[in-house]
Formats: C-alpha cells, structure tokens, sequence
C-alpha cells in the first residue's frame, strides 16, 4: 500500500504523521511525506514582483516545507508500529492541486491529512484542502480530526 501523508507544519498535520506511524500496515507498504509551498495566497502576487523576489520566496519556501517534511518523517520514525519505508517530496504550487496531482503520479493507495476545523468565514476566506482532496481523489482518503486543536485555531 503506497500512503501519501500532506503536512503544514501545524499540528493537524503532525498528528496525521502520528496517525500513519501508529498502525500497522500491510508487508511492502511504503509512505511519501509531501508539504507544499503554496502560492495562492494573494491574487496576481507571483506577476507584481521581479523575477528574483520570486526566486527567493520560492527558495525560502522550499527550504521551510523541506523543514517541515523533515519533522514529520522524525515525528514519524518515534512513533512507528514497524519499520516502513518512508520519502519525502516537496511541491510548489496550490495546495489541494500539488496533493491530487502528487498522488495520482505517484499512484497513491491513500492520501491521509489533517483537518484544522475551520467554520464559517474562515472556512469561506482559506477554503478546505481536506474537503477538496476528499471530494476529487482517485483513492482513498483519511482525514485526522484534531478536536482540541481545532476548538482553538
């Protein structure tokens, strides 16, 4: 089974890190870690700055989504049932795409992530990664609530 865990670098993110390491798999199971740098932030911002501001974002970006994936994989390696090979990938691009997209060309049995439980004008201003991956995969998905940690975001 191939599962592909989506982390930010919150804790949503680490406890789907933890939910993944924490349960046995099937024999020749392997996991991909994938965190994103996500330029959809601010409509039209990638065409009103010079070329090399982009470039350093985009590299300051990487560097702080590889951190990120870095973590989960150690977060990961504490807490696994079993030894399972794990790898990580970073993307750039919008969140739910970089997922789908990850997960098709990789052929993904199981995308898990974590929920952060916005409602209301949150929900409606950031949108929901979970509920679009959950709606448009072609394989399975997980999402990990986080209830004490989604009371307070």
């Amino acid at each position: 089974m191939k599962v592909l865990i989506a982390v930010d670098g919150s804790p949503h993110g680490e406890a789907a890190i933890r939910s993944v390491a924490k349960r046995p798999w099937p024999a020749g199971s392997e996991a991909r870690v994938i965190s994103v740098v996500d330029w959809t932030s601010g409509p039209g911002i990638r065409d009103s700055l010079p070329r090399n501001i982009l470039d350093e974002m985009e590299e300051a970006g990487c560097g702080r989504a590889r951190g990120i994936a870095d973590r989960a994989i150690a977060i990961f390696r504490e807490h696994e049932t079993q030894v399972m090979p794990i790898d990580q990938i970073v993307v750039v691009g919008p969140a739910k795409t970089a997922i789908l997209d990850e997960a098709e060309r990789w052929g993904a049995d199981l995308i898990v992530l974590g929920s952060h439980g916005y409602r209301g004008y949150r929900r409606f201003l950031l949108g929901s990664v979970s509920q679009a991956i959950a709606a448009q995969a072609r394989c399975s998905v997980e999402i990990v609530r986080t209830p004490a940690i989604a009371a307070e975001s």
